[in-house]
């Protein structure tokens, strides 16, 4: 009983549990650390018996678009590709606020996303629509024991951070300090909008959660198999327009692979890159800075 808690509560221990199991496949699913993820999609069901108000859905909306930013600005074209320098203050914020998408910690997805450019639409792919199947790429992988290891030779440079490391670590708890934090936010604006600390939590926590889930995991899947591929890369990424729109940009997924380097990866004026608007906005006050920009050379490269 013990190790179960400690298993469900602690990633270091969980990662050093797997790693003592034997013959490990690639497809071995710890099953009770699949009920979260399968509770977070039946209590966002429940919402369609709460009354319908727009404060909730506006909820839903901002707290979709604010960690939609966190996981791609932050999660991904700063942890994972270093595309531009922050503090270290601003580099813990958005890692707390990206961990509460309940994607994990920093760490381990900027780890896995690493190894999955290195090894796109190959063998070593965790996630890949072409090695696996469509389900698997989508949100089969990262349930699988093997892949909730961090391959720490990917991240040296992060787990020199111990605030990063306790994100990952307790990866739990930024999810469940915003869902306090949703449930006093409905209950202030209780009186004046009709809803409820309950009501405000099924709708900014499970609901907008389900969404972001979705969304980025279709750049695993869908970014992989349809759209148009401007660039002759190495694998099938490809840039698709609906993904990018829902995403803030990271549909230009064939773009991002051509160049992974860029922290714009809507490369022509026309691709709609809301990320990259809003890390540019945010270099106005130096709170970001040292972006780095695809060149012109390299933009029309193969085009």
């Amino acid at each position: 009983m013990k190790n179960f808690f400690l298993k469900i509560f602690d990633n270091h221990f969980a990662e050093h549990y797997y790693k003592s199991e034997k013959n490990l496949s690639d497809e071995s699913i710890d099953w009770l650390r699949v009920v979260p993820f399968i509770a977070i999609h039946i209590i966002a069901l429940t919402a369609i018996w709460i009354k319908f108000e727009w404060a909730l859905l506006a909820a839903a909306l901002g707290f979709f678009a604010l960690r939609m930013f966190a996981i791609t600005g932050f999660y991904h074209r700063y942890f994972s590709h270093k595309t531009f320098k922050t503090s270290r203050l601003v580099q813990f914020l958005f890692a707390f606020i990206g961990a509460t998408a309940a994607q994990r910690g920093p760490i381990w997805w900027a780890s896995h996303h690493r190894r999955h450019h290195l090894n796109s639409d190959q063998k070593n792919d965790h996630h890949s629509p072409h090695v696996h199947h469509f389900l698997w790429s989508h949100m089969g992988w990262f349930l699988a024991k093997r892949n909730f290891l961090t391959d720490r030779k990917y991240v040296k440079d992060l787990i020199k951070f111990k605030e990063l490391i306790w994100i990952d670590r307790f990866d739990w708890l930024p999810p469940l300090v915003f869902i306090v934090f949703l449930y006093f936010l409905g209950e202030y604006f209780n009186s004046a909008y009709q809803i409820s600390g309950i009501s405000m939590i099924i709708w900014g926590f499970f609901v907008s959660t389900v969404c972001v889930y979705h969304c980025t995991f279709a750049v695993n899947s869908i970014a992989h198999i349809w759209g148009k591929q401007r660039y002759q890369t190495k694998e099938k990424s490809k840039n698709n327009f609906l993904i990018a729109l829902l995403t803030f940009g990271e549909g230009w997924h064939n773009n991002h692979h051509h160049f992974p380097g860029s922290i714009r990866q809507g490369f022509y004026w026309w691709e709609i890159d809301f990320t990259f608007y809003g890390l540019k906005f945010l270099s106005l006050f130096g709170i970001v800075y040292n972006l780095r920009t695809v060149s012109k050379s390299i933009k029309q490269k193969h085009s």
